[in-house]
């Protein structure tokens, strides 16, 4: 009985400690909002519901074991195969841009680890997310399903042409660059969605966009942050 209450306070304070961790992750993105998400979001701070989201999804449980002890640092993190798991930071920025809500399906492209799906997951109805590199993918969709996130269903395959069978979406997400905004993609995007996507040339010059997709079909596109993205892979 000793050993099981030793070994329960074990888990009990490695659990403080992550809440810990992911409070202070979230205080460095609130501090950062306020020096350069106006620029973005017109306002100097963070939708308070993405926030809490990002207090709770545990983000060293999407990182390989070598990164666990840098997980809520506000930087990019390597996950293998030459990508990136993005900044906190970068994650809570495009999630607000992507203006989610109850009820919203959406589509991200570029599943990674799976962190950012497993925030989206939280914020709205149902995510599709699709990854390229199938060991990203089946490690993904392993982590989300852990983590108990069923309204998430990873695909694999080219993420440039998106999910035709699942569209159209509410809002699309690209958390890689790529030099244009797929045309499929913007096919995909319902009436009314927006689509938050890097676009530049590999690891040059890359800005954050914001596309808007207006009622009546007309597109509108915004300029927003210079950012650093892995380029879109395509074609494997």
């Amino acid at each position: 009985m000793a050993f099981a209450a030793a070994i329960a306070a074990r888990v009990a304070g490695a659990a403080d400690e992550e809440a810990s961790a992911r409070t202070a992750m979230v205080a460095r993105i609130e501090e950062h909002a306020r020096d350069v998400a106006g620029e973005a979001l017109g306002r100097s701070w963070i939708d308070p519901r993405i926030l809490e989201v990002m207090r709770r999804v545990p983000r060293h449980a999407f990182v390989p074991p070598d990164q666990v002890a840098h997980a809520y640092e506000d930087r990019p993190l390597p996950i293998g195969h030459g990508q990136t798991i993005s900044q906190p930071f970068i994650v809570a920025l495009m999630t607000d841009m992507l203006r989610t809500a109850t009820g919203q399906v959406v589509l991200e492209v570029g599943t990674g680890s799976g962190y950012q799906a497993a925030v989206l997951a939280e914020l709205v109805q149902t995510v599709h997310s699709i990854e390229i590199i199938r060991p990203l993918a089946d490690e993904a969709e392993w982590r989300l399903r852990a983590q108990g996130h069923a309204n998430v269903t990873v695909h694999r395959g080219d993420g440039y042409y998106g999910v035709p069978e699942a569209a159209p979406f509410d809002g699309i997400m690209v958390t890689a660059a790529g030099d244009n905004i797929p045309p499929p993609l913007l096919d995909q995007l319902k009436p009314g969605g927006w689509m938050v996507i890097p676009v530049g040339s590999g690891f040059a010059l890359q800005l954050l966009m914001l596309v808007e997709k207006r009622q009546d079909g007309r597109l509108r596109t915004y300029q927003t942050l210079p950012v650093a993205f892995v380029p879109l892979v395509r074609g494997l």
